[in-house]
């Protein structure tokens, strides 16, 4: 399994934060800025058996063993859509149990996850350089999965390193936060990320395009470019909408069209107020409607955001989306 190359800001915040002593870090911030990569950079770096001062060494059996994501002294916590998308293998009842049809994979980190980390946080270590837990994102922990973990953090084994990455971190217990030394993701320039995009092989122009889909976000954007959808399909999605054209939403999930929706809505509010777009390019979008309808709009879809995991029919759900946009955008400016 080849290793995804880092991106420069987060090779630099790896480097400030080894340079750095605690046993349990929060890295914070908003979506798409490279919480996960950075807290796998950070217990690489801990588990390996030649480290740099910049980092892992990236041939050690260590680093190998990570890469292939089998490492016996690394734990990664996160919800099982998550392991499964990302290759992490999850435990044995668990799989067996997804595999069996007994239920879904869960969205949650699940407390038997947690409490089979706190088990691993007592053993000792395997391979003598300490263990690392990884909890990725670590809002997705319910209340009781929080306080099992939260016991450990306060009187932690000496040999264990914890990492907590999250996009939503003020929804943690204000317990777990109080126990982690925080890190405030940096937020990349935008020349940095249009050289790193362009170094993954994204023309320039469509970098640039899905930069401003993703409001400056180089992670999501880095998702958009890869999703198979040129920029111009992004920038025909406000006019789609005036249209009422369903078939615009056919490649989302519920949740993807309403952030989708959530954007336009928001570029809409910021043109009516007289302030610069984020997500769209000026000419691209409608004449506005009203502050009224916009504002409800917007409340509308951040309410639908809470049930878009939701098992509707997914048709039925991007048609009401679509009806509903299409009369906002028709209302009186």
């Amino acid at each position: 399994m080849s290793r995804p190359s880092i991106a420069p800001w987060i090779a630099a915040q790896r480097s400030t934060l080894l340079a750095q002593r605690g046993h349990a870090w929060l890295l914070h911030g908003p979506s798409g800025l490279g919480q996960y990569a950075l807290g796998l950079e950070l217990v690489r770096a801990w588990l390996c058996d030649a480290p740099l001062p910049e980092g892992a060494c990236g041939q050690c059996a260590s680093c190998h063993a990570i890469d292939v994501h089998a490492h016996a002294d690394l734990c990664v916590l996160m919800p099982e859509v998550d392991m499964l998308a990302l290759g992490w293998p999850l435990p044995e009842k668990a799989q067996a149990e997804i595999d069996d049809k007994a239920r879904k994979p869960s969205r949650e980190i699940r407390v038997e996850a947690m409490r089979n980390a706190v088990e691993f946080a007592q053993r000792t270590s395997a391979r003598g350089r300490g263990k690392a837990v990884l909890v990725y994102p670590a809002e997705q922990m319910n209340t009781i999965t929080a306080n099992a973990l939260l016991k450990t953090l306060e009187e932690p084994p000496g040999d264990v390193r914890f990492v907590l990455a999250s996009e939503a971190a003020h929804q943690l217990l204000p317990t777990i936060r109080s126990r982690c030394l925080g890190h405030t993701m940096a937020w990349p320039d935008a020349a940095h990320m249009l050289d790193w995009m362009t170094g993954q092989g994204v023309a320039p122009a469509a970098a640039a395009a899905f930069l401003r889909a993703a409001g400056g976000r180089p992670d999501d954007a880095l998702a958009l470019a890869r999703s198979g959808q040129g920029p111009e399909v992004w920038a025909q999605f406000p006019q789609a909408m005036l249209r009422g054209q369903v078939a615009a939403l056919a490649p989302w999930t519920p949740a993807q069209a309403i952030d989708a929706l959530l954007k336009l809505c928001h570029d809409l509010l910021a043109l009516r107020l007289g302030a610069t777009p984020r997500y769209f390019e000026a000419a691209d979008l409608p004449n506005p409607p009203a502050v009224e309808p916009l504002t409800r709009w917007s409340r509308a879809l951040m309410q639908a955001a809470r049930t878009a995991e939701h098992p509707f029919n997914t048709g039925l759900v991007l048609e009401a989306l679509v009806a509903q946009a299409r009369n906002v955008l028709h209302s009186r400016p």
